[in-house]
C-alpha cells in the first residue's frame, strides 16, 4: 500500500449502507473494502485523486 491511504484522504467517507460501508466522493463510488484497494486492483496504480484531509482548528 502507498502512503495515499483512504482514511487520510478528504474524499473518504463511511456510508450508512451496511453492505457498502466505505466510499470515495472523488470517484463517486461505495465499496465493501477500502476504496484504495479497488482503485489499485482496477488500475494497478495508487489513487490520483488523493488529497490530505484539512486540519481542523484546535479545540474542535
Amino acid at each position: 500500500m502507498s502512503d495515499k491511504r483512504c482514511n487520510r484522504c478528504r474524499y473518504y467517507w463511511i456510508t450508512f449502507d451496511p453492505i457498502f460501508r466505505y466510499g470515495c466522493r472523488a470517484l463517486d463510488f461505495k465499496s465493501r473494502r477500502l476504496p484504495e484497494r479497488d482503485v489499485i486492483e482496477s488500475s494497478g496504480q495508487p489513487c490520483h485523486f488523493f488529497q490530505p484531509k484539512l486540519k481542523s482548528p484546535a479545540g474542535r
